[in-house]
């Protein structure tokens, strides 16, 4: 009889406790920011109807304080933000019934770091469904996903456009890879390198259900070799995805590559219930007409972006998503005339 180690055998016990764990926490986060939420209305319910002031909110918290003095977060500053919280959120349909899905430290951060309505339904929405982390979130916030994504003009095939999820909250136009610590006069196999050291903020960067594969991906064609940069997965697309590197700007040639490399993965490595494989070419830079010339008649599911290794200044990016608005209110203005 093989004798196995006994700890083995505890392997049940220790996941079922982590279970009950994660239970007992998404419920007392559920009553918590229920509670936050009952507050902040009852506050906001007094302030606007002017029945209270600053100085009666500052003696509810110090009366709680008093009262119990083992609570935290009840201070004046707290209960505006339980304010600030039920009237972002109260009426919003689609948000309303996921505020409890998602922790209070990182309602707070949205509510601090984050300005317009539009801004903190965006990230509240997204870090429910990617399950981010505080340190996650405060990284999106502060690479501008918000305002890359609303300003993205992303050039991609017919093929992608028809994928049944939307492709900006898949694909983004520019990637932002300020994690990297590359050297001067970088290369292709520098960058690669540096991105699979930093894998965890790579993927984060890529957004959710990519999972890797492989780097140096082989692939066989007749009797020769060759290799994808790098391999991934998707699954909510149920894709294999192909990404290829590029330091320098977007040139025609590079979509014939990746294209050839599509083929080989359809044709030798995707299962019978997957779905087409995906390209995605980041460069350095693109000219923008180049792409759009060079995608015309391309049939494959390819994606073409670009990437910087410095955080964009997000007073641009807000400069420019308010330009935006401004040329689209004044679009609809005249349509309207």
């Amino acid at each position: 009889m093989e004798n196995k180690p006994i700890h083995t055998d505890f392997t049940p016990v220790i996941e079922r406790i982590k279970q009950a764990q994660n239970k007992v926490y998404q419920q007392i986060n559920s009553e918590l920011v229920n509670l936050y939420w009952d507050i902040g209305k009852y506050v906001s319910e007094k302030v606007n109807t002017g029945k209270w002031g600053d100085g009666i909110v500052k003696q509810l918290a110090n009366h709680i304080r008093q009262q119990y003095p083992n609570l935290k977060g009840f201070t004046k500053r707290g209960l505006y933000r339980m304010k600030q919280f039920y009237e972002t959120y109260n009426g919003v349909e689609i948000v309303s019934p996921l505020v409890t899905q998602l922790s209070w430290t990182n309602h707070i951060t949205i509510l601090s770091k984050c300005k317009t309505i539009e801004e903190k339904q965006f990230y509240l929405l997204i870090a429910v469904k990617e399950k981010w982390s505080k340190r996650e979130l405060i990284r999106q916030i502060d690479t501008g996903v918000f305002e890359r994504t609303m300003l993205s003009k992303q050039i991609v095939t017919p093929a992608v456009s028809q994928l049944q999820k939307p492709v900006k909250q898949i694909f983004k136009d520019t990637y932002i890879f300020e994690f990297l610590d590359l050297p001067d006069n970088y290369t292709e196999k520098d960058l690669q390198k540096n991105l699979l050291e930093n894998l965890k903020k790579f993927m984060l960067e890529l957004g959710g259900h990519f999972t890797f594969v492989g780097q140096e991906y082989r692939v066989q064609v007749g009797m020769h070799d060759y290799y994808i940069d790098l391999l991934f997965f998707h699954r909510e697309l149920r894709s294999l995805v192909a990404l290829e590197l590029k330091t320098t700007e977007f040139e025609p040639a590079h979509l014939g590559q990746l294209n050839f490399y599509l083929e080989a993965l359809d044709t030798d490595v995707k299962l019978p219930n997957e779905n087409p494989s995906i390209g995605i070419l980041i460069c350095k830079g693109k000219d923008t007409e180049v792409v759009e010339f060079a995608l015309r008649r391309n049939l494959s599911p390819a994606v073409i972006a670009e990437y910087e290794t410095k955080l964009i200044d997000k007073k641009l990016l807000q400069q420019k998503l308010h330009e935006f608005y401004e040329l689209y209110q004044n679009k609809m203005e005249e349509d309207n005339e």
